[in-house]
């Protein structure tokens, strides 16, 4: 019995051995190749790259005697291990000139040599606020750095050392990064030196900033990484390891790094003149929702939908208006908002550019010339005029009852037309409109007053939704009113 039952299965996986071995002759090399494929070996690049790593240690000089009060205690936790500190923390005040000080650590971090002559590159929250700044190389030659100059919205800075021959690192390219591809970072994680970690780029592109598409990676990078470098398998930087997601204070898997082509713009600039020139328009931007760009005929909802427009600002001289969408800067397309303050930034005050906005159903091209960023202005909030009631008569459409802008407002505003908004209740309500906003457009139908308004609204299929341009303050916003069936 036992053997009736053995010779059939002896030739069933006879024939099985041969079925797969004929399918595995027939797989392509590449693919063999892919299943086999071992994990990678780091040691040559640590060796390449480790002696260009440096440890940063920044000090700060203290009274005598005061670290004694559990603030005090607490901010030397947070300086120590390089985390940065809670903005509510009260902090120590500052020695008078004549009172004893001592020197006190403040923090650890990490960098690497971008030149032979000593010119070193970290994070600006590594050594802003420091009284002093020490480097060591890893044959632990100690120097006080010299800072050159930081950059908060990027949070790069560039120190110099007095010392010559030194190993620099090779730059690579970010944008030939893929996801997926393996990576390496070296730093002082908690102040130990000269520590690899290693990982892969888990997505590009990230937005978690004014200015930067961050690069994310799972590399172990914890409190003390900040400032190293994230290094390719060519052994090329491509990034500067700068933030982490965690709720615990350490590592949870996902870590952030500044790419190295915007890295080392910012530093060309710091180098040369000590600081960082960006350039604006002077428009406040929001993002371009799939159901507006439905609405408005866009289609894809991408590029950045203008809110308000600066007096006297770039975009106000070239013709930008509150409710364009900016779709393109000088040939580029935006596809999401937060593009266009990365590209406009990147170019040098006082150059000419080509803006495409999609206005009322149609492109256009403008010409911008691009201003400086200067420190942030408050918004002006629009106030409503007193005094003289509404001129003509309400009109209740879908919720909304409207009357003539007054001229002191329209001035105020700077508007050329536009009705107010009286009342707001029902679809128009559940739109987000309320009273004292401007409907400056509806179903892309510019609106100069109340006559123009109810003309469009007769057009208008009410069946379905409605998009409305109106302004709140100094803020233009789009609305969809849906009507109840």
């Amino acid at each position: 019995m036992f053997n009736l039952n053995w010779k059939p299965c002896r030739s069933y996986l006879v024939v099985v051995a041969l079925a797969l071995g004929g399918a595995l002759a027939l797989m392509p090399a590449q693919t063999l190749m892919a299943q086999t494929r071992s994990l990678p070996d780091f040691t040559d690049l640590v060796e390449q790259v480790g002696p260009s790593v440096v440890n940063i240690r920044t000090v700060e000089k203290v009274k005598a005697g005061a670290a004694g009060s559990a603030d005090e205690q607490m901010l030397e936790f947070f300086r120590r291990f390089g985390i940065p500190v809670p903005p509510n923390l009260p902090r120590p005040p500052r020695p008078d000139r004549g009172q004893q000080e001592e020197e006190q650590p403040r923090g650890v971090g990490s960098g690497f040599i971008l030149t032979s002559d000593g010119l070193v590159m970290t994070n600006a929250h590594v050594v802003e606020g420091a009284d002093e700044v020490l480097v060591t190389l890893t044959d632990k030659r100690e120097f006080k750095a010299r800072i050159i100059g930081t950059d908060k919205r990027t949070d790069v800075a560039v120190v110099k050392i007095e010392a010559a021959g030194l190993p620099a690192v090779k730059i690579g390219d970010a944008g030939r990064m893929k996801v997926g591809e393996w990576v390496m970072a070296i730093g002082s994680p908690f102040g130990l030196e000269n520590t690899v970690t290693a990982g892969i780029v888990s997505a590009k592109q990230r937005d978690t900033g004014d200015y930067l598409p961050f690069i994310q990676t799972d590399v172990a990078i914890n409190p003390g990484n900040s400032g190293g470098p994230l290094i390719n398998m060519r052994g090329e930087v491509v990034g500067i390891n700068s933030q982490i997601y965690s709720r615990s204070g350490g590592f949870q898997g996902i870590s952030f790094a500044i790419p190295i082509d915007e890295a080392t713009r910012v530093a060309d600039q710091l180098r040369s003149n000590g600081r960082v020139t960006r350039g604006r328009i002077g428009v406040q931007i929001d993002q371009v929702s799939k159901d507006v760009a439905e609405s408005i005929g866009l289609g894809k909802a991408q590029g950045a939908l203008v809110r308000g427009v600066e007096a006297a600002s770039p975009a106000e001289k070239a013709g930008i208006e509150a409710g364009d969408i900016i779709t393109r800067f000088e040939g580029k397309v935006i596809d999401k908002a937060s593009d266009l303050p990365r590209l406009v930034g990147n170019v040098k005050p006082g150059t000419r550019a080509t803006i495409t906005v999609f206005r009322r159903g149609s492109a256009r091209d403008l010409s911008v010339t691009i201003g400086e960023v200067e420190a942030e202005k408050p918004v002006r909030k629009a106030q409503s005029p007193e005094g003289k009631p509404p001129v003509a008569g309400p009109a209740q459409v879908l919720g909304l009852v409207v009357s003539e802008l007054p001229d002191a407002l329209k001035k105020e505003l700077k508007l050329k037309g536009g009705v107010k908004v009286d009342a707001s209740e029902g679809a128009a309500a559940r739109a987000g409109l309320r009273e004292g906003d401007v409907i400056l457009a509806i179903a892309n139908t510019e609106i100069t007053g109340v006559k123009d308004f109810e003309a469009a609204l007769a057009k208008v299929d009410k069946s379905k939704a409605v998009n409305v341009l109106f302004r709140r303050g100094e803020w233009t916003q789009y609305a969809l009113i849906r009507s109840p069936r």
